[in-house]
C-alpha cells in the first residue's frame, strides 16, 4: 500500500518562530520537495500574504515531477456564500490543481471562535467544497480540532466532515490540531471514523504533547493513508509531525511504502538543506536525519558496534544518508580510539600508545578539554608517538599585545618564534585581535617552509565559558575549524586564558594539517 505524504512545511512549518521564508526560499525548497518525491507540497495561504501569491506564480511555470502543489484556505466566512469570499477566490486565483481547505469541527469552535450556529457552520463546510469542485478543483479536507471536538460531541464532529464529503472532497484529513491526543486515543477515533466514512481518510498531527509522530503512525495503522508534516518538525508552537522520522518508520518499520524507490536515503540531506535555508541550526538530535542519531560516544557500545553494527543501531545510517560516527570521550574506550585512526588512516601504534592517549584525553577532559568534536586534536596524539615523526615545527616563544592608541583605535600585535629544521624563525604581524595576529604571524614564519599552509583556512572559531561562576578566571574552550578546500577538521583548546586556549587548538590545526590532511 503506499502512503500519501502530505508536505505542509512551507505553510504550517513557516509558522515557526524565528522562521521567515522568501519566495524564492520556498521554491527551492518545494524542488527538492519533488526531487524526494512526496505527493503534495502545500505551497502557502495565498488569501494570508503578498509573498504566498507570488510563490504560487512562480510554481505554475516549474514543471513538477512528482509532487502536486497545493494551495491552503479556510471555508468561507459566515456571512458569506463561497463565490463572494476573497480567502476562496484568491485559492481558485493560485491556479493549483487541489485545493485544501480546513474547518470547524469542534461545538467550542464554532460557537466561541466563529460565533454562528452549528447549522450554518455545516453548510459553509459543504458548499465551500462543492464550489471549489464546481471550479475544476480536487479538494483536501482539513478537519480542524476534530480530535478535541470528537471528544466534546462525537456527532457533530462526525456531521461536519461528512458534510466535507457530501460537499466532494477527495481526502478528509482529521487534524490534532492543539498536539495533545494520545496514540491510543488517535487509534481508536479513526479506527470508528473508517467505518463511517467511504472516502480516503488522513492525519495532520501536532507536537504539543511529544506526540504528533506516534500519532501519525497509530492513524495509519488504524487506516489512514495520508500524512501531513513538515520536514524536521517545523511548526507553530511544539511543531508538527516531522517527515524525517514519520517517512523512515512507515517505509522501514511498517513496510509502507512514501516514497518512490531509492529516494529514502535522500533524507539526510535534504533535512539540512531546509534548515540551511531557514537559517536554522539543525537540529543533530533528530532521529534518523541528525548527525548524532548514529554517533556512538560510550566505550562499550563502540566495543560492541566492532564486533556487530546491529548491536547499538536499529537500523543501517546508509538507508536514510547518514552514517555512523565514533565520539572520543571521557567515556571513551580503545574501541573509540581504534574506530577514529582506522577512519582517518592514522597509525594506532602499540597498544601501550593507545593506552596512553586514552588517558590522555580523559585527564584533559577533566580540565575543560572536549574532543567530540575535535578529532584533529586526538589523531596528533596518536600521529606525535609515530616512530620517526617529527613535529613539522615547535614553540619557542609567542607574545600576544593589545592596545588602543591615539586616532588608530584598538591595535592587536602577536610576536612568534618557532624552530623549523634546526632554524629559528622570529616574525610579528597585526590582526583585528590577538587570535588573528597569532594565526597570521605563525602562518608567516612557517610559510616559506610549507608553501601549502596558505591553503589552509580557518571557517570557525567558538568560545565556551565553562564555568561561569568564576567570572574572568573561568576555563575557556576554544574549539577550531579549518579547511583547505578537500577535508575540513576541527581541533580543541582549553585554560583559563583564552589566549593560550586558542594557540593549543591553532597550533593542532596548522600541524595537522601538515602531517595528516
Amino acid at each position: 500500500m503506499m502512503i500519501e505524504i502530505y508536505d505542509t512545511t512551507l505553510r504550517d512549518g513557516t509558522q515557526r518562530k524565528d522562521i521567515s521564508l522568501m519566495s524564492r526560499d520556498k521554491l527551492h525548497i518545494a524542488q527538492k520537495l519533488d526531487q524526494l518525491g512526496v505527493a503534495f507540497i502545500e505551497g502557502g495561504w495565498p488569501g494570508s500574504n503578498p509573498k504566498d501569491v507570488e510563490f504560487f506564480e512562480m510554481a505554475r511555470h516549474i514543471t513538477w515531477q512528482n509532487a502536486t502543489i497545493t494551495a491552503f484556505g479556510s471555508t468561507c466566512q459566515a456571512n458569506f456564500h463561497p463565490r463572494d469570499d476573497r480567502n476562496l477566490q484568491a485559492l481558485l486565483a493560485a491556479d493549483t490543481k487541489v485545493c485544501t481547505i480546513f474547518g470547524k469541527s469542534s461545538v467550542l469552535h464554532v460557537t466561541d471562535v466563529l460565533r454562528t450556529t452549528l447549522e450554518n457552520n455545516l453548510r459553509m463546510i459543504e458548499e465551500s467544497v462543492a464550489y471549489l469542485r464546481s471550479e475544476g478543483r480536487r479538494v483536501i479536507y482539513d478537519a480542524e480540532h476534530f480530535f478535541d471536538g470528537y471528544n466534546e460531541d462525537p456527532g457533530y464532529a462526525l456531521s461536519a466532515i461528512k458534510a466535507a464529503v457530501t460537499g466532494g472532497a477527495e481526502t478528509v484529513v482529521l487534524c490534532d490540531t492543539n498536539g495533545g491526543t494520545m496514540p491510543w486515543q488517535v487509534a481508536e477515533i479513526v479506527g470508528e471514523i473508517k467505518t463511517q466514512i467511504a472516502i480516503p481518510l488522513g492525519i495532520h498531527a501536532h507536537n504539543d504533547a511529544e506526540c504528533a509522530v506516534a500519532n501519525s503512525i497509530s492513524a495509519v495503522k488504524a487506516g489512514c493513508v495520508q500524512v501531513q508534516g513538515t520536514l524536521n518538525g517545523y511548526g507553530e508552537r511544539c511543531g508538527n509531525a516531522n517527515l524525517c522520522s514519520v517517512i523512515p518508520n512507515l517505509e522501514l518499520k511498517m513496510g509502507l511504502q512514501c516514497l518512490p524507490e531509492g529516494k529514502l536515503a535522500d533524507l539526510f540531506d535534504i533535512s539540512h538543506y531546509v534548515a540551511e535555508i531557514a537559517n536554522l541550526a539543525p537540529d543533530e538530535q533528530l532521529a534518523y536525519v541528525g548527525k548524532s542519531a548514529f554517533a556512538h560516544k560510550g566505550g562499550v557500545h563502540v566495543a560492541a558496534m566492532r564486533r556487530s553494527p546491529q548491536s547499538y543501531q536499529h537500523i543501517e545510517p546508509e538507508l536514510v544518508g547518514n552514517r555512523m560516527e565514533v565520539v572520543v570521550s571521557e567515556l571513551s574506550g580503545k574501541a573509540n580510539l581504534f574506530s577514529l585512526v582506522e577512519a582517518y588512516g592514522v597509525e594506532a601504534g602499540q597498544e601501550s600508545h593507545v593506552n596512553d592517549v586514552l588517558q590522555n584525553v580523559k585527564q584533559l577532559e577533566s580540565q575543560g578539554f572536549s574532543f567530540e568534536a575535535a578529532e584533529g586534536s586526538v589523531l596528533m596524539m596518536f600521529k606525535r608517538q609515530e616512530s620517526g615523526y617529527t613535529k613539522p615545527f615547535e614553540l619557542i616563544d609567542y607574545s600576544a599585545l593589545v592596545e588602543h592608541r591615539e586616532k588608530r583605535g584598538l591595535l592587536a600585535e602577536a610576536t612568534v618564534k618557532v624552530r623549523v629544521n634546526g632554524e629559528i624563525i622570529h616574525t610579528a604581524a597585526e590582526g583585528s585581535g590577538p587570535v588573528n595576529a597569532l594565526d597570521l604571524a605563525l602562518r608567516k614564519a612557517l610559510d616559506g617552509y610549507f608553501p601549502r599552509i596558505r591553503q589552509f583556512h580557518l571557517t570557525d572559531y567558538k568560545v565556551r565559558i565553562l564555568d561561569g561562576n568564576a567570572g574572568t578566571n573561568a576555563i575557556t574552550r576554544v574549539l577550531i575549524e579549518t579547511e583547505n578546500g578537500n577535508k575540513s577538521w576541527n581541533t580543541v583548546g582549553a585554560g583559563t586564558n583564552i589566549i593560550d586556549a586558542s594557540w593549543q587548538a591553532l597550533v593542532d590545526s596548522i600541524e595537522y594539517g601538515l602531517a595528516v590532511a
